[in-house]
């Protein structure tokens, strides 16, 4: 199982494709782990080098005593692209990975080449927000809160499909810990400054459905950077690659395109 340690967290990521072709790296939501991303690997054009990872907390990856700091997330992150002798990737996040893109552009431009911000924000919610998830994980466990969870990420058309106990029960495998420390991160996360000076290119992407951060809360993170890009993904919620694979992998495709990265990968 590949790994990676850094400040004695031993974070699990997997790292696929030609080591010489063009980078995307994928960060996960909170509540989820790197199978996230799975649904739309394969409609990618072929070629990519593709690096996914467990967030601190999540899946496979340690899970810290809480509260975490998005400063603590972004440096995983860093470190994970330090050690793999990575440069000028494309980094896609979604929700809490949004930010960590956010956060590791602004840190390390050196890193990231251009960025995905897939339903995420500079800044989502409230202190009291997270804090009253905190204190409801604290109370009775992830379990007790998967499906308001469940309700907010996916379009009511989605509850009663097949998939939907894959993702339920991805959502209750994380640690409890792993969900207050990255609560934690959001609840103390203010991007608006530091974003606006970023000048990168930016592909926003949102669902219509979104319970979590809807379309306007992400367009207006998107609309910081000069130059970005905004796509909604209509009959979406909060991940949207898992509802409209196809339309979320051509979105993410044309961008590579648009930025040059797909290099000698060939295009779908």
């Amino acid at each position: 199982m590949p790994e990676f340690t850094r400040d004695g967290v031993r974070l699990h990521y997997r790292d696929e494709g030609p080591r010489d072709g063009p980078v995307v790296v994928f960060a996960n939501s909170l509540g989820t782990d790197l199978r996230l991303w799975e649904p739309i690997l394969p409609l990618l054009p072929p070629g990519l080098r593709i690096v996914r990872y467990d967030m601190r907390g999540h899946g496979q990856s340690d899970v810290p005593p809480a509260p975490y700091t998005m400063g603590a997330l972004v440096s995983d992150a860093e470190g994970l692209l330090d050690h793999l002798g990575i440069r000028d990737c494309v980094f896609v996040g979604l929700s809490i990975g949004g930010m960590v893109a956010q956060g590791l552009a602004v840190k390390r431009l050196d890193l990231v080449r251009a960025m995905v911000l897939s339903n995420t924000a500079a800044r989502i919610g409230s202190p009291k927000l997270w804090q009253d998830r905190i204190d409801g994980v604290r109370a009775g466990g992830v379990a007790a809160l998967t499906d308001a969870i469940l309700e907010r990420w996916f379009s009511r058309a989605f509850l009663t499909d097949p998939r939907l106990p894959f993702w339920r029960d991805m959502v209750l495998a994380t640690p409890d810990e792993g969900y207050i420390g990255c609560s934690a991160a959001i609840s103390g996360t203010d991007f608006y400054t530091p974003t606006s000076g970023l000048r990168l290119p930016t592909l926003g992407i949102a669902g219509s459905e979104d319970g979590s951060t809807p379309p306007d809360l992400v367009r207006e993170t998107v609309n910081l950077i000069p130059g970005s890009r905004f796509v909604l993904l209509r009959r979406a919620g909060h991940l949207p690659h898992v509802e409209q694979p196809e339309a979320y992998a051509e979105a993410l495709t044309d961008f590579l395109r648009e930025t040059g990265h797909l290099g000698a990968a060939t295009p779908g």
